[in-house]
């Protein structure tokens, strides 16, 4: 049976709707050249190369490697597993795909965090955020979404979906004002790179396995 939408827990509403900081530290659509996924990939000057970036995004890190982790982290979670939650966390240090967004989903994910403390008592919320502050941990935004998922019992399809929603559409909004994309063409380019997310999921879903990580 498909899981039933729910709505969203005042609380968690804001942990769960953060912009991406790695869309707020962009500043400039040159900015995303800087990110690339793709060694090699051309700087974003107009809505070609922007759907190139947001694209390559998506089938390089969002689809092999950000989603599972958040299934993986929301299973972790559910199970009170936080041994195994810090272990993944380690595992993730050593993707290499991941390297140019390091800073921002460490920033991203230990705020999270903290702030969903006072929000709920749970142990591995505790213990995870004790070892992020004695640098056993690096707390990726990826990790705490599937965390905040779990503690408060959301539909992990949702939350997947809502995920690359939020962070595809944040990379489309983030270069649309300084390259002047009409909103019909931004939304049109929006619906777009998300059109692949649902199979993405229920193909996520489905494995019930660890990202795809690289050698280093």
């Amino acid at each position: 049976m498909p899981e039933r939408i729910q709505p969203v827990p005042p609380e968690a509403t804001s942990l769960l709707g953060d912009p991406h900081l790695l869309v707020a530290r962009l500043g400039s659509p040159a900015g995303l050249a800087g990110l690339s996924p793709v060694p090699g990939t051309m700087p974003v000057t107009d809505v070609v190369s922007l759907r190139r970036f947001v694209a390559s995004y998506r089938d390089e890190i969002l689809v092999p490697v950000e989603l599972p982790a958040i299934h993986r982290a929301h299973g972790h979670a559910t199970r009170q597993e936080v041994r195994e939650l810090i272990a993944f966390d380690g595992q993730l240090a050593a993707e290499p795909r991941l390297q140019s967004f390091a800073a921002a989903s460490r920033a991203v994910g230990r705020s999270q965090l903290h702030r969903l403390l006072p929000m709920r008592d749970v142990r591995l919320v505790r213990r995870y955020w004790r070892a992020a502050e004695a640098g056993e941990a690096q707390a990726w935004h990826v990790l705490v979404y599937g965390v905040v998922l779990a503690v408060f019992a959301l539909p992990l399809r949702q939350g997947l979906a809502n995920y690359a929603r939020q962070t595809l559409g944040g990379f489309v909004e983030s270069a649309a004002g300084p390259l002047r994309l009409p909103e019909n063409e931004r939304c049109q380019l929006t619906e777009e790179l998300l059109a692949a997310v649902p199979a993405a999921v229920e193909a996520t879903l489905a494995a019930a396995g660890p990202p795809r990580l690289l050698a280093v």
